[in-house]
């Protein structure tokens, strides 16, 4: 038996273990179980608008739970609220769930709800380590806590600087663990994220075929010196990377002092630039949540008018809105 068989094999039957079953033939019949026992009903039609995933193939919803932030879903113990922000997402028609592995308990959290519904959803996590055996460590950790054998999409976190990526593509590089997971089946898709470097992430896409980005995107970005949407967007269109944006609302801070309105306009201006499929939001609360998803709902593609008009707003608030560009 190969070193890779192996490793498959304990991957699932350590998932297994989790959960409190043994072997993985008895682990996929619980989740059929669970499936059929569900509490939930989901919506057996789209909710609201869907895009083709880019190159992935895979039709999601142009809206996404993220599980970072100050929401419950990345606080110790708030497992109550986050249980009930994961089941409403659910009922919304909420498909798209981003987490990662240093998001508190965040995995853990969406563990508890989203197996009996795994075949539905398109599961997204990352890993912040930089080499094979590490990032095969928090894989194997990740599965145990979302309990589930596989990943839809597992994400290279936070890719902030050249040399990152020079280590990301050594010879023992975490890209070797991306490659022997996407070949195992225990991931589907490959992706890099950033909110750092907009030259960074484009150097990726260029080097290496991922299948998605998450980038930082929202309706300050264009007045940064170094957009993300200028630098990355033409790339991936290039490559047909799937896009999905992150930071849309800047933690809530383009709502204040009268930069935008609301949500409509955030969301609104993200999902009009072209090249862009879905974006992740985190919320506060079971209310944001649906205030979020209704939003979703109702978008509709914003006329380039509509657009110059949301960045002349955003002009003398953008280094505000776009902090995070900072954070490493």
């Amino acid at each position: 038996m190969t070193p890779k068989t192996t490793r498959r094999k304990f991957i699932v039957t350590s998932v297994a273990a989790a959960g409190g079953i043994v072997g993985s033939a008895a682990w996929h019949q619980q989740q059929s179980q669970l499936s059929a026992k569900a509490a939930i009903q989901l919506p057996t039609a789209a909710t609201m608008p869907e895009r083709v995933l880019g190159k992935t193939g895979v039709k999601v919803p142009i809206f996404g739970l993220g599980g970072a932030g100050q929401t419950p879903l990345s606080k110790m113990n708030r497992e109550a609220d986050a249980v009930a922000q994961i089941e409403a997402a659910l009922k919304f028609g909420i498909r798209y769930f981003d987490t990662a592995a240093s998001y508190g308990p965040s995995e853990y959290y969406m563990g508890k709800v989203l197996p009996a519904y795994r075949s539905n959803l398109f599961l997204a996590t990352k890993t912040a380590q930089r080499d094979r055996d590490g990032a095969w460590r928090e894989l194997e950790r990740s599965l145990k806590r979302l309990q589930t054998d596989s990943i839809d999409l597992w994400q290279l976190h936070h890719v902030s600087f050249h040399e990152t990526l020079d280590q990301i593509f050594s010879p023992n590089g975490a890209i070797k663990a991306f490659e022997e997971a996407k070949e195992q089946g225990i991931v589907k898709y490959l992706g890099i994220t950033g909110h750092h470097e907009p030259d960074v992430i484009a150097e990726g896409l260029r080097r290496y075929p991922f299948d998605t980005t998450l980038i930082s995107l929202n309706a300050a970005d264009v007045h940064h010196p170094r957009p993300f949407a200028k630098t990355v967007l033409p790339v991936a269109r290039e490559k047909n990377v799937g896009v999905i944006a992150m930071k849309v609302p800047a933690y809530g801070r383009l709502f204040k002092n009268g930069v935008l309105d609301g949500m409509e306009q955030a969301m609104g201006y993200v999902l009009s630039l072209e090249g862009v499929h879905c974006c992740i939001i985190a919320a506060e609360s079971v209310k944001q949540l649906e205030s979020n998803f209704k939003v979703a709902q109702a978008f509709q593609s914003l006329s380039s008018q509509q657009m110059t008009a949301i960045e002349a707003r955003t002009a003398s608030a953008w280094q505000d809105n776009t902090f995070f560009r900072k954070w490493t």
